[in-house]
């Protein structure tokens, strides 16, 4: 990066200091050429030997780097040899022994280390950050599973929208690949491959918004259908497609590591840049193209309207249990900005944390967002009998009244903007904000500094905010800031009196559901170390390995409150089976004996 920066004119000073603050060193990151510079020494060294045997030199100086070459007659090179073959010889054993201990110590672990960073991306099951990502995965199928239940009157395009973010998934995996086995680089410092795969986010998201904003402003929508038609679904295809496309073609047609997105459209010209009065530094090669910044800010407003729309998506329905899903979204929303301040900072592998903290949110969210879709389901009539996969009775009660709930009208509000309008708002939003950041980051020498500080301020605040405001919003509308969840079907949660209800055997039930959550902890957490370390913790002996696991369980722990109501249900389900096994046979033992 360093040979890559330019200094403005006047900016000496600031421009020395980020890059004494950066740190930045070639040898640092390219072990290889420390050990050509190295071998290049010894060249040196043996071709200054070379030419005074040549020259006949007699000076021991000679060998200085700083030091002259005094030619003298060649027959004098039978004396010479006497001083110079000792020399040569120390030389030689020299380089004999620090050139292996050189790269032992220095450049294969240096090496091995840049390049496990560097893959921390595209090789993510085998990190903390891709353990998480994998376990999201179940909670978002779950998540769909009750978003898609019959009775919620979930809009057809928006709910397509939320399945379609599978595809975005799958499509970070082809990249991935290419990323690590041809550039040896992560999918984030990819920027065409990068822009491509954040751009079926985008989708996702222009498509759950269309989706729930056409049920609640077109009054024709029950009867007729989308206006849409199936023109978004195909478009959304067709992304697919030409990412497919991109990503099986894209380096035979020659695009490099640091080719941008969309051939850089957009992006301003060096010189331009480099003469901006408020510019203190140039960008490194890694540095987002303004339509890879266009796509994450879109993703990132596009979701805010999203979670915007799902509240209002309350009233709509007459089901207050939807702004539970806008709260279960945080998190995701949380997420998004994580990895937009690993962008800011020109994802430096001292942050790798905040892949971890991206993944991690991720997993959350997903959690959330499947409580909050169980709550809507549950609220709508859904039972346990909706698990049955044979076909259901025609003249089933509860089937008939979950249909005539299905086909009740929505309540539609009058748009005050049309779809255009939306758009160009949009628009025009997401390319000052990435114009701003992109360019704006070059008067500040925060993002080059790496500062793990200012990192978590900044993806725990903006969520914080955001969370606020819905919190006054909550507060204005109902009177309550933020309701715990329930899980009842008219709002009554399940609490230990409905365990208590089944005597002996709620208590055995309850007891075991708590007891199987520990047992499964720690194997989890053992995993989890083994999956990120490379070795199996050693809680007896190891403080750290002791401290890691009870970190990770003590995080499950939390996680696990706010998935009660499920455990003191899994309870109640389990109870008769309790009362039935181990109680009834353990008192037919004892009356037998």
């Amino acid at each position: 990066r360093q040979s890559t920066q330019v200094c403005p004119p006047g900016r000496i000073p600031s421009y020395l200091s980020s890059i004494q603050s950066r740190q930045f060193d070639f040898m640092v990151h390219f072990p290889h050429l420390r050990f050509l510079v190295t071998m290049a020494k010894f060249s040196s060294s043996f071709a200054a030997t070379a030419t005074a045997i040549l020259v006949g030199t007699a000076s021991v100086s000679a060998f200085s780097p700083a030091a002259s070459i005094t030619s003298t007659k060649l027959h004098q090179h039978t004396a010479f040899s006497t001083v110079t073959r000792p020399m040569i010889a120390d030389l030689m054993a020299e380089a004999t022994t620090t050139i292996p201990s050189y790269i032992n110590q220095q450049v294969v672990p240096s090496y091995v280390e840049t390049t496990s960073n560097l893959l921390s991306f595209s090789d993510q099951g085998q990190n903390l950050a891709g353990i998480f990502f994998q376990a999201s995965l179940l909670p978002y199928l779950t998540f769909l599973y009750f978003l898609s239940f019959r009775g919620n009157r979930t809009p057809d395009l928006g709910n397509f929208g939320f399945q379609y973010l599978l595809l975005f998934v799958l499509g970070t995996i082809p990249s991935g690949i290419i990323t690590k086995s041809t550039y040896g680089e992560s999918l984030a410092n990819v920027d065409w491959l990068h822009g491509g795969a954040e751009a079926l986010l985008t989708i996702t998201n222009v498509l759950i918004v269309l989706g729930f904003r056409e049920a609640m402003t077109n009054p024709d929508y029950t009867k007729s259908g989308s206006k849409f038609g199936i023109a978004p679904k195909i478009i959304g295809g067709i992304g697919v497609i030409l990412f497919a496309v991109a990503c099986a073609l894209g380096t035979g047609l020659g695009f490099q590591a640091h080719s941008p997105f969309l051939f850089g459209a957009g992006n301003l010209p060096e010189d331009t840049v480099i003469s901006l009065p408020f510019v203190m530094h140039s960008e490194p090669v890694n540095a987002l193209s303004i339509p890879t910044w266009a796509i994450h800010f879109s993703s990132v407003f596009e979701f805010l309207f999203a979670m915007d729309i799902i509240w209002k998506f309350a009233s709509t329905t007459d089901n207050p249990k939807w702004k539970g899903l806008t709260w279960g979204m945080l998190p995701l929303h949380a997420s998004g900005i994580a990895a937009c301040t690993y962008h800011f900072f020109y994802n430096p592998s001292s942050l790798q944390f905040l892949v971890e903290l991206q993944a991690f949110l991720t997993l959350l969210g997903n959690v959330t967002c499947a409580i909050a879709a169980y709550r809507i389901a549950i609220s709508n009539g859904w039972t346990l009998k909706e698990l049955n996969p044979f076909p259901k009775s025609d003249i089933s009660p509860e089937g008939i009244a979950i249909d005539e709930a299905a086909a009740l009208p929505y309540n539609v509000v009058a748009a005050t903007d049309s779809e255009l309008v939306l758009a160009a708002k949009l628009f025009g939003l997401t390319l000052v904000s990435s114009y701003v950041l992109k360019y704006g980051e070059l008067a500040l020498d925060l993002p080059l500094t790496e500062n793990g500080i200012a990192a978590g301020a900044i993806v725990f605040g903006i969520p914080a905010i955001t969370g606020y405001l819905y919190y006054n919003r909550s507060k204005e509308e109902s009177g309550e800031g933020f309701i715990l969840p329930s899980f009842g079907k008219d709002g009554e949660g399940l609490s230990m009196a409905d365990v208590k209800k089944y005597g002996a055997a709620g208590t055995v039930a309850y007891v075991l559901t708590e007891l199987a959550f520990w047992a499964v902890a720690f194997p989890v957490a053992s995993t989890a170390l083994y999956q990120t370390t490379g070795h199996w913790p050693d809680v007896i002996n190891d403080n750290g390995d002791r401290a890691a696991v009870l970190a990770f369980i003590f995080t499950g722990a939390n996680i696990a409150r706010l998935l009660v109501p499920l455990r003191l249900g899994a309870a109640l389900a389990l109870a008769p089976w309790v009362d039935e096994n181990i109680l009834n046979k353990a008192a037919a033992k004892k009356e037998d004996s």
